[in-house]
């Protein structure tokens, strides 16, 4: 229920102001700001509460929180109050998106509320509600390529039996995907049905799609061309009611390629030399993260410290371009070394990271007068029991229930140095 608000003398405002009652089952507050547009929302089962909407020249890290903070006092919104942050979390600009998801979860985590996921080019296309030609998003991704995706809404599917009124029904027929401009319109002229284009990528593209579709087509008007939060917290409330929600903690944005920045990082560290080295104190945050994102029971940078701290420790980094890529560390105890933790970051896997550590793990040992390795890894990884294997460890028994998150037996491997 809306009701006025009074002045200081106790009569109505001639433009009243309203307060918000809660009164509606769901309520989510809504951010994008994965394209050229800012976007903040407000919005209930059944209304927009409010909407603030920027496509200007300003930067989202100038404009995203003010919008949020003057959404807020104009509805005089309590935060608490909210179900869920719904956050567009990609494809779009890299900037963009970590803006919004950084937005996104320290609200989330401040405010303790789940965060709903919503793709970026979903969220676009739901605009487009009823239609039941193709509703093709494009959002410029630059090297002649676009995000996009293909939907439509079905009235048949959304017909309620015995009465008259349709709900259609948002289908996803191509989910987002990053491609070129040509494959796309490849696509779409063999679905051979109309299409409606919008999004930020359509003045960039559109002398390609006039000249190569062949099917009817059209282009969103400007009120719906472009990111709304709206749209993104109605279907956000669709992600809250069936369950597809995530905490703060979990949220990372979904940009389907790297960035150029990171491209060229990548390409650099290809090319750089692989140095193992001792593992130091100021790398123990970047060996944290590494546990956080590879781990399901993480060591934290305090635990890492400690141990690179120890006196009966080896611990080993593997690094590129400056950079950790992975880690070994080994308690070393009555002529014998145990590997209790050994990672490499995902994209660093397969190019000798592992061996090198192993390595540099036999070297240290035989100046240190060790003659064994020993290590337990969990029965079902399959990919790490290979490695270990290629560099010589056989198995010696089973420890039963050992890990925890999930529950799991342990394999116990050993491999013998010395000749």
């Amino acid at each position: 229920m809306l009701a006025p608000l009074c002045n200081s003398s106790g009569l109505p405002e001639l433009l009243p102001l309203y307060r918000i009652e809660r009164k509606y089952d769901m309520r989510v507050l809504a951010i994008d700001s994965s394209g050229l547009t800012a976007t903040v929302a407000v919005v209930e089962e059944d209304r927009t509460i409010a909407e603030y909407t920027i496509d200007y020249k300003k930067t989202h890290s100038q404009t995203l929180l003010p919008m949020i903070d003057e959404v807020v006092k104009m509805v005089e919104l309590d935060l608490a109050s909210i179900d869920a942050i719904a956050v567009a979390g990609g494809p779009g600009s890299f900037t963009g998106l970590r803006i919004g998801s950084a937005t996104a979860k320290g609200l989330g985590l401040a405010l303790d509320k789940p965060l709903l996921h919503i793709p970026t080019v979903d969220g676009l296309a739901y605009q487009v509600y009823g239609c039941e030609d193709l509703i093709c998003p494009i959002m410029d991704a630059r090297r002649n390529q676009v995000y996009t995706g293909i939907y439509t809404f079905s009235k048949k599917a959304g017909r309620k039996e015995g009465t008259n009124w349709v709900e259609p029904c948002f289908q996803v027929l191509k989910m987002q995907m990053a491609v070129s401009i040509d494959e796309l319109l490849r696509r779409l002229n063999a679905y051979g049905r109309p299409v409606v284009f919008l999004g930020d990528g359509v003045p960039v593209h559109r002398d390609v799609i006039d000249k190569y579709i062949q099917v009817p087509y059209s282009f969103a008007p400007p009120y719906m061309s472009r990111q709304r939060a709206a749209a993104v917290g109605a279907l956000g409330i669709q992600y809250y009611k069936a369950g597809k929600m995530e905490t703060a903690g979990e949220h990372q944005p979904e940009y389907l390629r790297v960035s150029q920045a990171e491209r060229e990082r990548a390409e650099r560290e290809k090319q750089a030399e692989l140095i193992v080295r001792y593992l130091r104190a100021e790398d123990a945050a970047a060996a944290a993260e590494m546990e956080r994102q590879i781990f399901s029971d993480p060591w934290s940078e305090t635990s890492v410290l400690d141990t690179i701290n120890q006196p009966q420790t080896i611990c080993i980094a593997a690094e590129k371009a400056g950079r950790l890529i992975g880690y070994m560390l080994v308690y070393e105890a009555a002529g014998e070394a145990e590997i209790v933790r050994i990672a490499v970051e995902k994209e660093s896997r397969r190019q000798g990271a592992g061996s090198h550590l192993m390595l540099k793990l036999e070297n240290i040992c035989e100046e240190r007068k060790i003659n064994k390795i020993l290590l337990d890894v969990r029965e079902s990884n399959a990919a790490a029991r290979s490695f270990y294997e290629e560099e010589g460890f056989v198995e010696d028994g089973i420890r039963q229930n050992f890990y925890d998150a999930p529950k799991e037996d342990a394999v116990l491997m050993s491999r013998k140095l010395g000749r």
